[in-house]
């Protein structure tokens, strides 16, 4: 196996192999609601908190100062354009990179010091799968669970039919899709805490991408937190129901979805007869809202507050062809992303 497949395939993997119990005092945190045993996390703790977070390669800064908090049992968005920042955070998760400077904890533990006890309790699926190329489907699940040390075979045979999986085909045979679907049966049907999942659709087909959507709904249904990186908007803004935005290694947004989307502005679009649209324009003026117009149509963003001000007005002109959405998360990601381009 290349030196690369390996990388990968023990970045998925890297959950089960019994080791010593790490050693107490891995976190004193002094002071935060009462004291309690080193070493051993709060069942109260959020499964992923991360603090200033610092991470250098040479005089570049890929993190600088990142906060992250992801609640238990939710789906998060994590997201960025690429170069944010967002798989160097992943990797400090993971307990692959050690951080320059700030505080990390994961499901109540330092993966810097304690990666082998965190990652039993956590499945990782990565955008690019690389698994050993010699095996079937069927017998690189089983080096999986074997590697991790228990296994639920019953929900995996419900996941591979799931996925449309043929285990009987060998890894090298399999295309990106199908490599993807193996890590992703291995991934769910792991009895673990934390899923961390970085691109995980890449290469499924549109029928695959909303079984995988019915798939993480019922981990977060099951109590399971899942934190999400994925291009893919409309697949976040579908699960998740918190998102960090983040950009140049810092965060840019973050908090509760439908909140953010409540401070961001609607997009009304109004269609009508040139002669109308003209009238309702100078009616509109005084709202100094931001007109666009178009053939046919005026569009404008108002904040949500204004909503009803601007729909009063347009009912007056005796517009009937009214369209008006909420901030998506693609506005929101955007506003911020274009900015980086």
């Amino acid at each position: 196996m290349s030196t690369r497949e390996t990388t990968e395939t023990t970045e998925i993997t890297k959950t089960a192999k019994t080791v010593d119990d790490v050693e107490a005092g891995a976190d004193d945190d002094v002071g935060i609601v009462g004291a309690r045993t080193p070493g051993v996390p709060r069942p109260d703790d959020a499964p992923i908190r991360v603090r200033g977070l610092v991470k250098r390669f040479g005089p570049s800064a890929a993190l600088d100062g990142l906060d992250l908090e992801v609640a238990p049992g939710c789906v998060h968005g994590f997201l960025g354009p690429n170069g944010a920042g967002k798989s160097t955070t992943i990797r400090i998760l993971l307990g692959l990179y050690r951080p320059d400077d700030g505080h990390v904890r994961v499901l109540g533990r330092d993966p810097a010091r304690e990666a082998p006890a965190i990652n039993r309790e956590i499945s990782y699926v990565p955008g690019d799968v690389a698994l050993w190329p010699n095996l079937t489907g069927g017998q690189t699940l089983d080096a999986l669970a074997g590697l991790r040390g228990v296994r639920e075979k019953a929900r995996e045979d419900e996941l591979i039919e799931r996925f449309d999986l043929d285990t009987s085909k060998r890894i090298r045979t399999y295309s990106k899709g199908n490599r993807q679907k193996v890590a992703l049966v291995a991934a769910l049907a792991a009895p673990t805490r934390l899923l961390i999942l970085d691109e995980p659709t890449s290469g499924l087909d549109p029928l695959m991408e909303r079984v995988f959507s019915e798939e993480v709904a019922r981990a977060a249904d099951a109590g399971r937190t899942i934190l999400l990186s994925s291009h893919i908007l409309a697949e976040v803004q579908r699960l998740c129901s918190a998102v960090t935005i983040i950009k140049d290694g810092r965060v840019v947004e973050h908090g509760d979805l439908e909140h953010l989307q409540s401070l961001a502005a609607t997009r009304i679009e109004l269609r009508a007869g040139p002669e109308r649209l003209v009238s309702l324009r100078s009616a509109l003026a005084p709202l100094h809202a931001d007109l666009e117009s178009g053939k046919g149509r005026l569009t404008l963003q108002v904040p949500p507050e204004r909503v009803p001000m601007v729909l009063g007005v347009v009912a007056e002109q005796r517009v009937v062809d009214v369209t008006c959405e909420p901030a998506s998360l693609e506005d929101l990601f955007l506003r911020h992303y274009e900015d980086a381009r």
